[in-house]
């Protein structure tokens, strides 16, 4: 058995910082975390004009799916895939 005399001091030392030098626990300040919402991020979080564009574009292609109208462009998702793996 190996007796590291320090570590046992630093233990104590430690237990004692936390306990405080009175014996009682350390008290912690009264303040907490804030966050504030800007009305700028409000507004933008509220703006359904570009969602409402894509549940649009989405409810058009689900109804060409559906139709079997839809048509995969191979050229353009090949190019996607490109500009997406060569940024």
């Amino acid at each position: 058995m190996k007796i590291n005399g320090y570590h046992s001091i630093h233990k104590y030392q430690s237990y004692q910082n936390q306990m405080g030098r009175q014996g009682g626990p350390v008290k912690k300040s009264s303040k907490q975390d804030q966050v504030e919402i800007s009305s700028q991020a409000k507004q933008l979080q509220n703006a359904s004009g570009i969602e409402a564009e894509r549940k649009e574009k989405i409810a058009k292609i689900k109804a060409a799916i559906d139709n079997g109208t839809y048509k995969v462009n191979p050229e353009e998702v090949a190019k996607k895939l490109y500009d997406f793996w060569n940024r």
